[in-house]
């Protein structure tokens, strides 16, 4: 079996990965690899909303499969043979053509992975065909990851495979933003943007925070796990500091626990969102650096007008931390809903001008 062991050095976003699938997955299957916790499971959810209802969506979890749950054998008396019947996981009684991922396919056991291989080349079920224009892709860990992802040289062959990168610390937070996950855990990650390095990068021996097949450790920080945090931090209040805390280890490691924690006791440092709209020339700057990150994610939930956000950039332009600027700055941009008033701004736009250095 093949391990693909060396990786390609082109990796790909979701976003690209997204449109891979779209415009190819017809002929040819993208198998699309990546970390652990980095969004490949939730590409099917992405094509859905990119493809609409014209189309039947089957998720395949490959490695509980067995064979009875893609075709069987079975005797037909009357004609004295043995006929196949699919399993209706694949809804081949629809007419619909079909998107089917088949998730964490590099961790199937080795018999399905070659039933499967005709369904990634030649778009059928056993003897059944997929109707005109299905779409099949997989998706699986790099084989440097360690756990147990291998696939079969000639199938390897008729594939396409793609490694998928995780986002960096901006993109991450542009996704939470949009998602409503807590202003804590994005400023916790725009502050320390190493929780969003990969092991692959090289110079990360010494990141506490990371995934790494170096290390045997269950918790530690991804794009899934950060997400998760969110149910924690919001119900920090029933839980406990202690419980809390160790919530937060188990989901994230002790090293990004940490870190989380001490953002959420900075509450009594940060200026309310709306104090600073009534008055952003005179209102207190707090002075610690995480305190001002918080307040910038604030920002980006509360603002709804022009008027509040030309406001807060007279605030923002108060700060003297670049960093902290260039952080609002990046996040009213690609904020799905303060983008549109961002980009009509004059005082963003003055910004913009007077810092070019910072955005190159």
């Amino acid at each position: 079996m093949a391990t693909n062991t060396i990786e390609h050095n082109n990796p790909i976003t979701l976003v690209q990965a997204r449109l891979a699938i779209r415009t190819l997955g017809e002929h040819i299957t993208p198998v699309i690899k990546g970390e652990p916790g980095c969004g490949k499971s939730t590409l099917l959810k992405m094509l859905k909303e990119d493809m609409g209802d014209g189309y039947d969506y089957i998720y395949v979890d490959c490695p509980v499969k067995d064979i009875g749950d893609t075709a069987m054998s079975v005797p037909d008396n009357a004609k004295t043979k043995l006929i196949q019947l699919v399993t209706d996981l694949f809804m081949l009684d629809s007419p619909k053509p079909k998107v089917i991922m088949l998730d964490e396919f590099m961790k199937t056991p080795k018999l399905l992975q070659t039933m499967w291989t005709r369904l990634m080349l030649e778009r059928s079920v056993g003897d059944r065909q997929l109707p005109d224009k299905s779409i099949v892709f997989a998706t699986s860990n790099n084989s440097s990851d360690g756990v147990g992802d291998t696939m079969l040289a000639h199938a390897g062959n008729r594939v396409m495979i793609y490694n998928l990168r995780k986002p960096n610390a901006a993109e991450w937070n542009a996704w939470a933003t949009d998602n409503n996950i807590a202003p804590e855990i994005r400023a916790c990650v725009a502050m320390n943007p190493r929780m969003m390095a990969s092991y692959l990068d090289g110079g990360q021996d010494d990141n506490p925070f990371i995934f790494s097949p170096l290390r045997k450790v269950l918790s530690f920080v991804t794009p899934r796990s950060l997400a998760k945090c969110d149910h924690i931090v919001r119900n920090r209040e029933v839980l406990g500091a202690g419980l809390t805390q160790s919530s937060l280890a188990g989901t994230v490691g002790a090293a990004a626990a940490e870190m989380m924690s001490a953002f959420l006791s900075l509450s009594s440092e940060l200026v309310s969102i709306n104090a600073v709209i009534d008055d952003p020339d005179n209102v207190r700057i707090p002075e610690k650096p995480a305190a001002l990150f918080m307040m910038m994610f604030n920002a980006i939930d509360t603002i709804e007008t022009q008027d509040q956000l030309a406001a807060f950039m007279k605030f923002v332009n108060r700060i003297k931390s670049a960093e902290v600027q260039s952080v609002f700055f990046t996040m009213a941009l690609q904020s799905k809903r303060v983008s549109k008033l961002a980009i009509k701004n004059n005082e963003i736009k003055e910004w913009a001008k007077g810092n070019y250095e910072l955005l190159i």
